[in-house]
């Protein structure tokens, strides 16, 4: 008997298993194998939306507008800005070293753009004083915005060619400024825009920004560049946000959309031809000699000056869905000093501050940023194309479009394009 209550104590030997006590359930090995698949399964899952939302245009708005739906407007801005927040430390974590990319091939010196030769019969021409030329636009060099991640050709305009009249001089001249000294892969892509010989047009989208009043709920959108505008055209941006993210104001084709808001920064389009950016308390007593007029937040820049919210630590402006410190592609446009260059601005990984200080760095005294988020922000350059017709150009990679953006496919969003101005009477040749 002693012995039986010996080897009763020793433990099961190999390939044996040991007595099951009541007290444990079997179950529980399965169960917490049941719990880690499915955690492992919605994990992979959620890579694989996040990577699909930032590759397929269509897939963010309609994730985001279909989860709101669902879950409510201030959930969604809760999840952004929690996945935005993450992405941003496992960039900071695995791109801390990485330096700052360039993206076009920037000449070690630039020439100096004339304006094209008038064809003259030399023998023949009179003795005349020498005409007076006009100066050919070019914007001054800004050099890296800090000594942090100075990139080749950082702060250096490089001519963008109209490549439907390539002997013109520039109208557009572009930059890469990399904005932010803690994050060296954080781009802003500035593109500047002689004002003397280009327009600039709004469109609203064939849904937004939503109408709230009478006269602009029946109004028509046209929602794409008209073809009449096709031979002139240049380029094409976003426009802001839609209007269940702060009801920001427009006007074009002297139809209200949304009423001004008194604290919103305003680009607007005067019929004299002159732009302006500023805020509306400053410029509603002129709407009547407004062409158009687009609201945004708060200007970030005015008349030099940052706004003082943008060097506070908790940033809630300049997003609408998403706050200021968030790290996202944003979009925004600027004007010097003398509201002669319109600046136009989309970027990758940038806070507001980032891409404020970065505009105003490339010359800019007025700052309005426009549209965040993935899918929205674009530059898009039209060239000829097979059969003559236009074909657009993203102004760097990485931003998505699609071959019909804006010309033949109607928006969604409001948006601007650029033309070349028409001449004018007085300069054609009797």
């Amino acid at each position: 008997m002693a012995e039986t209550a010996e080897a009763s104590k020793t433990p099961a030997r190999a390939g044996h298993s040991a007595p099951h006590d009541p007290g444990v359930p079997r179950r529980r090995p399965r169960l917490r194998r049941w719990v880690l698949g499915s955690a492992a399964v919605s994990a992979l899952a959620g890579v694989g939306l996040w990577t699909a939302v930032h590759r397929i245009p269509w897939m963010g708005p309609l994730v985001a507008n279909g989860l709101r739906s669902v879950i409510g407007a201030e959930n969604v801005t809760a999840l952004e800005e929690t996945a935005y927040a993450v992405e941003d430390r496992v960039h900071r974590l695995v791109r801390r070293n990485e330096p700052p990319k360039t993206y076009w091939e920037v000449p070690e010196q630039a020439p100096e753009p004339t304006a094209p030769a008038a064809e003259t019969n030399v023998a023949a021409a009179p003795a005349v004083a020498p005409a007076v030329v006009a100066a050919v636009f070019r914007p001054k060099d800004v050099g890296p915005s800090h000594a942090a991640w100075p990139a080749p050709g950082d702060g250096r305009w490089v001519p963008i060619v109209d490549h439907a009249r390539p002997g013109d001089p520039p109208r557009l001249y572009k930059t890469l400024i990399h904005p932010d000294p803690h994050r060296s892969w954080a781009e802003l892509f500035v593109v500047a825009v002689d004002l003397s010989g280009v327009d600039v047009h709004l469109m609203a989208g064939s849904r937004e920004p939503a109408a709230t009043t009478e006269e602009g709920k029946p109004y028509e959108r046209p929602a794409k560049i008209p073809e009449a505008h096709h031979e002139r055209l240049l380029a094409a941006f976003n426009g802001g946000f839609m209007t269940e993210h702060g009801q920001w104001g427009m006007r074009v084709d002297d139809v209200t959309l949304v009423r001004p808001r008194d604290n919103g920064c305003t680009l607007a389009l005067h019929r004299d031809g002159r732009m302006q950016i500023a805020p509306w308390t400053r410029m509603a007593a002129g709407e009547s000699g407004m062409r158009w007029w687009r609201q945004t937040p708060s200007c970030m820049v005015d008349e030099g000056e940052l706004h003082p919210l943008l060097r506070a630590s908790e940033v809630r402006n300049w997003g609408a869905t998403l706050d200021g410190n968030t790290v996202i592609r944003r979009s925004a446009v600027g004007l010097d000093r003398d509201g002669k260059v319109l600046f136009v601005a989309i970027s990758n990984h940038t806070t507001a501050q980032a891409i404020a200080l970065g505009l105003r760095h490339a010359g800019a005294s007025a700052v309005a940023q426009l549209d965040v988020n993935w899918s929205y922000p674009k530059f898009l350059l039209y060239e000829p194309g097979e059969g003559g017709a236009l074909a657009p150009v993203a102004l760097a990679s990485g931003f998505e479009f699609s071959e019909d953006e804006y010309i033949r496919k109607r928006s969604l969003r409001d948006f601007f394009y650029l033309t070349r101005k028409a001449p004018s009477p007085s300069a054609a040749t009797p």
